[in-house]
């Protein structure tokens, strides 16, 4: 964002995506475009600026949608023949707008249990621990261990709100690869608000650094520090992958802590 910036780009931050369709009101004359990413947790509020967007009949904003599915990930990630992952937290964010109900079926599918976790460390704690028990108990079940802001069925309206926006894509995810139906994007009748299609950018492609092993990282195969970037190439300054980009990542955390 900064480069941009440096650039001469306009690049803002905003703390809402309705703060961008606002944006757009009071500037007629120029084109606004929001970047749309995340897991299911941020899908509601992007898809109400299509809505209101809509509703008010914008003409100069847009989305650029890059959504992802976590358990479409993780059905990839359990299926992989080099697979070592024996249990998981569930982001507690995500099922509590999605609910966990996606989750005992590739529980069961793939005999790993997991857990539902809240992110104050007493939640992490509490998640680590059902999910230690239920490997130890040989109990192939989801747990929730963040039942205050979970529930198995999730935030219905806001489910419903997404189906009417975003239908399900196929989408690349990196360090790992193309994974079937991870992905979200706008639906054909919501086309005037997609950037992709507005400025022709949908065949444009980051390259990814030859040096990253996060898809290893992030299968349990390997650890931020047998990489030979981490910490040199791959800061989270600089960072070269997924595991480093997010302050959540494990990387990030390994380079923290490392001290």
């Amino acid at each position: 964002m900064f480069s941009v910036r440096a650039g001469g780009g306009d690049v803002r931050v905003v703390y809402s995506p309705l703060d961008a369709v606002a944006l757009a009101e009071k500037n007629p004359d120029k084109q606004v475009v929001f970047f749309a990413i995340g897991f299911e947790t941020t899908a509601p509020p992007n898809v109400m600026s299509v809505l209101q967007a809509q509703r008010l009949g914008l003409k100069n904003f847009s989305i650029l949608v890059s959504h992802v599915r976590v358990p479409p990930a993780v059905n990839t990630i359990l299926g992989s023949p080099s697979n070592r992952v024996q249990g998981f937290l569930l982001a507690g964010h995500v099922c509590a707008i999605m609910g966990y109900w996606e989750y005992p079926p590739l529980a069961e599918k793939f005999r790993t249990p997991m857990a539902v976790t809240g992110f104050e460390p007493l939640d992490i704690v509490q998640g680590i621990l059902k999910a230690v028990q239920l490997l130890e108990e040989g109990r192939v079940e989801v747990s929730n261990a963040y039942p205050r802001a979970v529930t198995l069925e999730g935030l219905k309206p806001a489910q419903a709100a997404i189906q009417r926006v975003f239908m399900e894509c196929d989408h690349k995810w990196r360090g790992i690869g193309m994974i079937p139906m991870s992905g979200w994007r706008l639906r054909p009748e919501f086309d005037e608000f997609n950037a992709e299609k507005r400025f022709d950018v949908g065949s444009v492609r980051a390259e990814e650094s030859p040096l990253c092993i996060a898809g290893e990282i992030l299968q349990g195969l390997k650890k931020p520090h047998h990489c030979p970037a981490f910490g040199k190439e791959c800061t989270p300054e600089r960072p070269l992958g997924a595991t480093m980009v997010s302050s959540e990542g494990a990387c990030a955390a390994y380079y923290k802590y490392k001290g």
